[in-house]
């Protein structure tokens, strides 16, 4: 048996309200660290403690994973397959208004794909192949050994639908992933066993979405 814990990073320092998806630079607000601390004691004081880290490479993944990083002393693995999704309006401060542009327009004729971003599909072969090669290195970790991915939103979220057998095609708006909450996918070899999901930062999730998460 192995776990997976798929963790969104914490609160990004955003001002303008961009959708920054894949900018560099936007790291963690003050409240994001605090929501990185409270991560990093989560699994420190867990009964089992993570035997292998990775995280994507933008700057609020990595700034999410190191406390964890500091309090078990284990290095952090960057996988790029765990980045966050690609998006066409990625940079724009988005809106009714500026979505009504015919530029942007032109980008919704396929919400299923979806038509302005990075395939739903392609996002859950690759967040399954990230968590295949770490299961790999957990196998030699004994029989019950978990790992921590820190990830973003869409990601997360896609592989939890494709987890349970549910539609990948869905509104944003109800997607069940907050701000440094943890996603679990419990594996018995390569057959999922269950997926479980808990918000350990309930109490400090921000009065408005933020953009690009």
């Amino acid at each position: 048996m192995t776990v997976i814990h798929l963790v969104r990073h914490g609160e990004v320092d955003n001002p303008e309200g961009i959708l920054y998806g894949r900018l560099p630079n936007f790291g963690l607000t003050e409240r994001g660290h605090e929501m990185a601390r409270r991560v990093g004691d989560h699994f420190a004081a867990a009964s089992t403690r993570p035997a292998v880290l990775v995280a994507s490479p933008l700057l609020r993944a990595q700034q999410t994973i190191a406390p964890l990083h500091e309090k078990l002393g284990l290095p952090v693995h960057t996988d790029d397959r765990v980045i966050e999704a690609a998006n066409s309006f990625e940079g724009q401060k988005l809106g009714p208004r500026r979505l009504a542009e015919p530029r942007n327009l032109v980008r919704l004729y396929n919400p299923l794909t979806p038509s302005w971003g990075e395939p739903y599909k392609q996002i859950v072969l690759r967040m399954q192949a990230a968590m295949a090669s770490l299961r790999a290195k957990l196998a030699g970790y004994g029989a019950e050994a978990e790992g921590v991915i820190v990830s973003h939103q869409l990601p997360i979220w896609m592989s939890r639908l494709a987890g349970e057998s549910r539609s990948l095609v869905h509104d944003p708006r109800k997607r069940e992933c907050d701000l440094a909450s943890i996603t679990s996918f419990t594996f018995d070899s390569a057959t999922l066993v269950s997926v479980s999901y808990e918000s350990i930062c309930a109490d400090l999730q921000p009065g408005q979405a933020v953009a690009g998460a």
